[in-house]
């Protein structure tokens, strides 16, 4: 019987002439809703918990120093009560500069927009002309080294005698604020661009449009969308910044008339609003870089 069995199992382990193989895919067992819920709520709650905690624990102690009498901040109950009107209304529009915060942050961040976009347009340009020339870097890099170390504000005055307007003014000051980092990281990525690039497209004769399209911006994004990740933050540093002294809408000239009438809870909610705006204003240039890159970074 046991002979048999073992001639029985090695016919049946022997391929028969003619016979076709069935390819069958591999499902890995299905894990339960309740598990897969229970995994996600673990990873939500491990980045948002550590924040959470951090603010709960910064309002309380807030709460706690500010609440004496004779304190000459407010609490955050206080400023929750004072600025009421202007945390749950951002829309309303009374003509002048009393708006709400969307229209305070909306004319900020326009103004925004068109400095850092010609920051970006011509800082990138200027940072592949520095590194693909020795002469340009040794040219340009040390005009470039001294006036990024100009303080925002110092800019300003020049640039109203030059235009005669504020708004022009604004926009100069965001161009000359954040344009720096953008040649500088943009400059180095050219530089770091391996030599072997460089020969493969002299064999096959790029041009230079085709050297620049093919491997130059490719080579240099982590680099570049490092430099506008930095630039951007100036850039909303420096409107904050200007827009207190050239007056009209914007969050900054808010502030500074939030100071001039004593309305302190106001100015703690508007710098609230400018660090998230800040703060997404960052993460967008990332993910916009972190798309375009593939998920490289520089390093």
């Amino acid at each position: 019987m046991q002979a048999k069995a073992t001639a029985v199992s090695v016919a049946a382990s022997v391929p028969v002439p003619g016979a076709t193989a069935e390819i069958v895919a591999f499902r890995p067992p299905a894990r339960p809703a309740v598990e897969r819920l229970r995994e996600f709520a673990a990873h939500a709650a491990g980045i948002l918990l550590p924040p959470l905690i951090v603010i709960a624990v910064t309002l309380i102690v807030w709460q706690l120093l500010c609440s004496e009498a004779g304190s000459r901040l407010p609490p955050p109950t206080k400023v929750v009560s004072d600025a009421w009107d202007f945390i749950v209304d951002p829309f309303y529009d009374n003509g002048g500069i009393d708006k709400g915060a969307f229209w305070q942050i909306s004319k900020s961040l326009g103004r925004v927009a068109i400095g850092f976009s010609f920051a970006a347009v011509i800082g990138i340009a200027l940072g592949v002309l520095v590194g693909q020339s020795t002469w340009a870097m040794r040219g340009l890099d040390p005009i470039f080294q001294i006036l990024r170390t100009i303080p925002p504000l110092a800019w300003l005055p020049l640039s109203l005698a030059g235009f005669r307007e504020s708004n022009p003014s604004a926009l100069f000051v965001i161009f000359i604020t954040s344009i720096w980092p953008i040649i500088i990281n943009t400059s180095v990525g050219v530089r770091n661009i391996p030599q072997d690039y460089r020969n493969v497209a002299a064999v096959i004769r790029l041009s230079w449009w085709e050297v620049f399209w093919k491997i130059t911006l490719p080579a240099t994004v982590p680099y570049i969308f490092t430099g506008l990740r930095i630039g951007i933050g100036l850039s909303w540093l420096a409107i904050v910044a200007a827009e207190m002294l050239i007056g009209g809408v914007g969050i900054g000239f808010f502030i500074w008339d939030a100071w001039n009438s004593s309305r302190i809870s106001d100015i703690i909610v508007a710098l609230v609003y400018i660090g998230i705006v800040g703060f997404l204003l960052d993460k967008l240039i990332a993910t916009v870089g972190h798309f375009v890159s593939h998920g490289v970074s520089a390093q």
